[in-house]
């Protein structure tokens, strides 16, 4: 496969990653199943957030990126294709927290459900 479009992959499944640490725990209201590979997500965009240990998807889309030719990344993913893009550029943390935030709202909301489901009654 060309790597051009190995890059473009890896880019779009950046995106979807990254889009489910937002908006996942919203889906684990539907299907309880994928709270658990929620927190995981969110945990890691937690770390590489306030850590700032490098994603993998970064690396391989970089290196992918390169192989075609092209100049690769001169940021990480978040700073190439969000910032200043999506929010302005001095609104990073601003985002961060609002995406902290949204993920707190799907998980009280997703305990809340579950609260409400074990107590109903079982129907015979």
């Amino acid at each position: 496969m060309d790597a051009a479009v190995v890059a473009d992959l890896v880019m779009l499944v950046h995106l979807g990653f990254l889009l489910y640490v937002a908006l996942g725990g919203f889906l684990a209201w539907r299907r309880r199943w994928l709270i658990v590979p929620h927190v995981a997500a969110a945990s890691w965009g937690l770390v590489s957030a306030t850590v700032g240990i490098a994603c993998p998807l970064t690396a391989w889309e970089d290196a992918a990126r390169r192989r075609a030719g092209e100049q690769g990344l001169p940021r990480g993913f978040v700073d190439t294709y969000l910032t200043g893009v999506v929010y302005p550029a001095d609104r990073l943390v601003e985002a961060q927290l609002l995406v902290a935030t949204i993920v707190l709202v799907s998980w009280a909301g997703f305990a809340l459900r579950e609260r409400r489901r074990r107590r109903q009654p079982v129907a015979p």
